[in-house]
């Protein structure tokens, strides 16, 4: 068979596993350089497949079919399932998320101690996991993919992390396992219920009338406890109060290089989940919970907000202020409309590139100081001029300043809400007050007053770190400035959501 431009893209990462594993693990310079290398064939491959993508084209592209699994468990019910790899606007713009910003974790790495062979090994095989993700088109694939990224993000983080790395690796996989355990079960009733596992028949099914679905035993309380059961387990992902608590251990926790991806793609997982398998399948009872997903949105953003400004370590601020933001994407599906759908959208593409580029400056204050305890940073300004200056961009972007894009998702999220649910978006917006104060409150403890006496001599950012911060702020500043350059690729995506919910 012949092999697509996906299935390479997907399993590029392959190549650099494959190259490291026969690589001397005490050449540390070759190791780093193979597995920065490793990222940028994806990356490629990536930006090709955005080329050749038609935006305008409601179908599913780039598609490839294979005949995988066939057998029968039963004379009257055949078991097929298919290897399966497509793409919608809403997966191509994640792949490309994944890919840049992976190939900019990788640029951390330079703050890896030791057993530089594992890490990259464990860290290609997590992109390629992340890229499977968006990249499958059936319940089969996309639970395998999804499973492939908690084993590396596991040892990455218990192996490599900091002084409390081992709980927050174990926190980390008890809280997914339960999720995955959740979604196991979800996919495994909707295939035994209508005997397919591709994504696009699946809705299909689902949309019709309800007297042809009672027939194969699908009711409405069977598809109202499978959104529920989704809610959940993408929930954790997300993830959504009060199933947060194993992020706040693996973003103070990870390595640089990890948080980065966690925080940047991972996460986002969750918000890919309830769109693609929650809101797209089954849109009438998404919309029946639409009042309690926008207040969880709230919860989230008021809860992440107040915790964060309190907090004296700017990796916790960052923690609580990650579950804050996922909060606006809950608010924009909730909003059932164009615009929140749109907002939230944004909120993915927006907070990966956001929290990726703060917790990027914030290894680089680590490396410097050894601390990231707010009162500790006082000053920095005075001897870290540039980093702290890319540092407030940061802080800028995360508040929603104009012509940036936490602005343009926030804004559209709100909107939607405010054109649905206005008393709600009315609680909520005490959030977007909550997140200037936490970030500016931070910003301006870390970069000025009274400089530590032991900072004397530390060097600002170097040329290598230059290319993650100045990468990741053009791209936030290019979607504030021109955000048509994610609108026309989510248009017809969003379109086609929004139409099973008469919007």
């Amino acid at each position: 068979m012949s092999i697509g431009l996906l299935s390479l893209l997907v399993f590029s990462p392959l190549l650099g596993i494959i190259v490291l594993a026969f690589m001397q693990k005490t050449n540390e310079k070759a190791i780093k350089t193979v597995g920065f290398l490793a990222t940028l064939v994806p990356l490629l491959l990536s930006f090709i497949a955005y080329s050749k993508f038609d935006f305008n084209n409601k179908s599913i592209q780039l598609a490839e079919k294979v005949d995988w699994i066939s057998f029968n468990l039963s004379g009257d019910f055949p078991f097929v399932v298919n290897y399966e790899l497509g793409l919608t606007g809403l997966s191509l713009v994640l792949i490309l998320l994944t890919t840049v910003v992976a190939t900019l974790a990788a640029v951390a790495s330079i703050y890896i101690k030791s057993e530089w062979k594992g890490f990259f090994m464990l860290f290609l095989l997590l992109e390629l996991g992340m890229l499977g993700v968006f990249a499958a088109q059936n319940t089969v694939l996309f639970f395998i993919f999804f499973e492939i990224t908690l084993i590396p993000t596991f040892f990455l983080v218990g192996k490599w992390g900091y002084e409390e790395r081992v709980r927050a690796a174990y926190n980390f996989l008890l809280y997914n396992g339960f999720g995955s355990a959740i979604l196991l079960i979800v996919f495994a009733l909707l295939f035994a219920k209508t005997g397919t596992a591709n994504i696009e028949e699946l809705k299909t099914i689902m949309a019709a009338d309800q007297n042809a679905l009672s027939t194969i035993g699908i009711t409405p309380e069977f598809k109202m406890g499978i959104l529920i059961a989704l809610l959940v387990a993408f929930g954790v992902k997300l993830p959504i109060f009060p199933l947060h608590t194993w992020m706040l251990r693996v973003h103070a926790q990870a390595p640089i290089a990890t948080v980065m991806i966690h925080s940047g793609i991972l996460l986002k997982i969750g918000a890919y989940g309830l769109i693609t398998f929650g809101f797209n399948l089954f849109p009438a009872e998404f919309e029946r919970l639409a009042v309690l997903i926008a207040v969880l949105g709230v919860i989230n953003l008021l809860y992440g907000a107040f915790l964060a400004l309190i907090q004296k370590d700017f990796k916790m601020v960052l923690a609580y202020s990650s579950i804050s933001h996922m909060g606006v994407v809950l608010i924009g599906l909730g909003a059932m409309n164009v615009e929140g759908v749109q907002g939230a959208i944004f909120q993915v593409i927006s907070h990966g590139l956001i929290s990726a580029l703060l917790f990027f400056i914030v290894g680089i204050m680590y490396e410097r100081t050894g601390t990231t305890t707010i009162d500790a940073l006082g000053g920095l300004a005075k001897v870290m001029p540039l980093a702290s200056g890319f540092f407030l961009a940061g802080a800028m972007a995360s508040l929603g300043l104009p012509g940036m894009s936490g602005f343009v998702s926030e804004f559209m999220a709100f909107l939607g809400l405010f054109k649905s649910m206005p008393v709600v978006a009315a609680v909520g917006c005490l959030g977007i007050i909550l997140t200037a104060a936490y970030l500016l409150r931070a910003v301006l403890n870390i970069t000025f007053g009274p400089t530590s006496t032991r900072f004397t001599g530390v060097k600002d950012i170097s040329s290598v770190e230059y290319l993650p911060v100045v990468v990741l702020l053009a791209f936030i500043i290019l979607i504030g400035v021109y955000p048509n350059v994610l609108t026309s690729a989510i248009a017809v995506t969003i379109e086609t959501i929004t139409v099973g919910i008469g919007g």
